[in-house]
């Protein structure tokens, strides 16, 4: 994975563009596992969803992207699971104490806070779920879900740029007030569900940590 970080370019959003129109009546097929492939990798997601904007609009562009996307992260979080982990956690690298101190313990509202939370790429959140043990379908769902406002938003200014208008325009920031929210919520839902199960300091019987 780091080797594909470091080594791949991804093409611009013209190039993909052209790549993807070449495919034709499969181009909707050829995009979406190009997308859960991308989403595999250390590689940012983001060209992938501008580029569903600009190639399919808005709402089938929406589509696409997620099946896509919700594809490449499952894809990435079964992988864990099979590669354990300690092998996992090694490979998350400077992510690994923030992934496992969020993750650790938790479920639905950790990976949706993680997922929406800046600065935190999509891999880290798949592999550390995988390898922390939470639940295949909490997974799922908190990805498909957490996933939708910043999909929309980066698919939003994809057919924005290949069409200006207002609409795209209030979209994009509809769809961040939406992300905004969404991670206050999920946030403080997490730390209810943390103190509910004991692990809010790091210990079940409420004790210190080391004690």
């Amino acid at each position: 994975m780091v080797w594909l970080a470091l080594n791949v370019r991804l093409p611009s959003l013209d190039e993909l563009r052209a790549d993807i129109d070449d495919f034709g009546a499969w181009a909707p097929l050829a995009f979406i596992a190009l997308y859960a492939l991308v989403a595999l990798t250390p590689i940012p997601v983001t060209i992938m969803a501008v580029a569903g904007g600009m190639l399919f609009g808005l709402g089938p562009g929406t589509l696409l992207s997620m099946i896509g996307v919700t594809a490449g992260c499952f894809g990435a979080y079964w992988l864990a699971r099979a590669l354990g982990r300690e092998t996992v956690m090694r490979a998350l690298g400077s992510h690994r104490d923030v992934v496992e101190e969020r993750l650790e313990g938790g479920g639905f509202y950790a990976v949706c806070t993680l997922r929406l939370m800046p600065g935190i790429p999509y891999w880290p959140v798949n592999y550390g779920s995988g390898a922390l043990g939470i639940p295949s379908r909490e997974f799922l769902l908190a990805t498909a879900l957490s996933a939708l406002p910043g999909q929309v938003s980066l698919i939003a200014i994809g057919a924005f740029l290949a069409s200006p208008d207002v609409l795209h325009g209030a979209f994009v920031v509809a769809s961040w007030i939406v992300v905004l929210v969404l991670t206050v919520v999920s946030y403080r839902r997490w730390r209810e569900t943390r103190r509910r199960t004991g692990h809010a300091d790091g210990s079940a019987d409420g004790s210190p940590v080391g004690a």
